[in-house]
């Protein structure tokens, strides 16, 4: 019987499964450590984006393309809040996200509630909370989230 050379098993774990080569962790982790001073200037830039696209619902009204342009825009803050240290900012996002998420439903979606989340993702930077940990950050995300669930209900 021959044995077929597995390169690939090589070059991914030196050919133990599972194995990850620790320099190339090191490296990587170096590149996000040096990426760090950018992130607030990032994550300022995506709520920027989202505040805008508040804004254009407010002034074009709820539509397929503004409801869709907010839902993106959030959607992105849900994916790069932790990313960016602010898991909070994920967490309030995602909420967010459900809440506008069934497209038949967007039209009928208080814009109070979205505005309170927009303004909550804002004031978790101004003030600085990163986590649900933080008793204020804790509450305001229990309490959108509740109301969500209320509006799924």
């Amino acid at each position: 019987m021959i044995q077929p050379n597995n390169a690939l098993r090589l070059k991914v774990g030196g050919g133990r499964l599972g194995a990850i080569d620790p320099a190339a962790i090191a490296k990587a982790e170096a590149a996000l450590k040096s990426l760090a001073s950018n992130f607030t200037q990032w994550l300022n830039d995506e709520i920027t984006k989202l505040e805008n696209a508040r804004q254009t619902v407010r002034s074009d009204g709820v539509t397929t393309e503004t409801m869709e342009n907010l839902y993106l825009r959030a959607h992105d803050l849900k994916g790069l809040g932790t990313t960016y240290g602010y898991q909070l900012i994920t967490r309030i996002a995602g909420s967010l996200c459900r809440l506008i998420d069934d497209k038949e439903k967007r039209a009928t979606v208080p814009l109070e509630l979205v505005d309170a989340h927009i303004d909550a993702i804002k004031a978790a930077v101004r003030d600085d909370i990163k986590s649900d940990d933080h008793p204020v950050g804790s509450v305001l995300v229990e309490e959108l989230e509740r109301r969500v669930k209320a509006m799924a209900a």
